[in-house]
């Protein structure tokens, strides 16, 4: 089998977007957060990679397309900040100083846990970015030395558990303001908590989808300096 796909040159392109689709299916089917598609797909390239024997390395040349898409992928997260500019201008000081203390709280928690648990630099690094969308994290991680396919998982899995917790923080923390639930989402699990903000009310979806692009830009900016504080 693996001989086979080596001679088909968009075999691993096709079978990113079959998993998709078919991770796509079980969340509408079961309509649970938890099985997200990003995740769900994953998993059934694993499954699949692991059945038929193929190494990851032939996997990851012949999907490579889809990694060409996340550099305009990354590029489009600044239509959402001129869409709602307005939004931004008037609320400039509280997006700008909620999403800072999130981002420099999402990087200092990596930075401490490396220390207590004695990571690998290489491991540290992957996780650095584990709160913005996968487009922006995947390539902060390749660049600061980590991961780039551990990242996307991590990230994944940051966002899954951001929407699955949202409500409940909020509700022990006493959160009520639109505004504040939106960028805690948006800077602390990127899209996945943005589908959820967009379920709390309209104003905590558009305030957390300016906050994936700004804590976007934020990592990349101060990730590097985070960096040189791991062990």
């Amino acid at each position: 089998m693996a001989e086979f796909l080596r001679q088909c040159g968009s075999w691993g392109v096709l079978a990113t977007l079959a998993a998709y689709a078919l991770g796509m299916w079980v969340n509408r089917k079961t309509g649970r957060a938890i099985f997200n598609p990003l995740l769900l797909g994953s998993i059934f390239v694993i499954v699949f990679l692991r059945c038929f024997g193929v190494p990851y390395a032939d996997y990851s040349a012949s999907a490579a397309p889809v990694n060409w898409l996340l550099a305009p992928a990354t590029v489009s997260l600044a239509i959402p900040l001129y869409e709602k500019w307005e939004l931004l201008r008037k609320n400039l000081a509280a997006i700008l100083a909620g999403t800072l203390a999130g981002t420099l709280t999402s990087l200092g928690s990596i930075v401490a846990m490396a220390w207590l648990m004695k990571m690998e630099r290489a491991h540290a690094v992957t996780l650095l970015p584990k709160s913005v969308t996968t487009a922006i994290g995947m390539d902060i991680a390749e660049t600061l030395g980590g991961k780039a396919a551990l990242a996307s998982a991590v990230i994944i899995l940051t966002g899954i558990a951001g929407s699955l917790l949202a409500e409940t923080v909020c509700k022990v923390c006493h959160i009520t303001d639109p505004l504040a639930k939106g960028l805690a989402l948006g800077t602390s699990a990127h899209a996945v908590g943005t589908s959820k903000a967009l379920q709390m009310g309209e104003v905590e979806g558009a305030i957390s989808g300016l906050a994936i692009a700004v804590a976007g830009i934020m990592t990349a900016v101060l990730a590097p300096a985070a960096a040189n504080f791991l062990p």
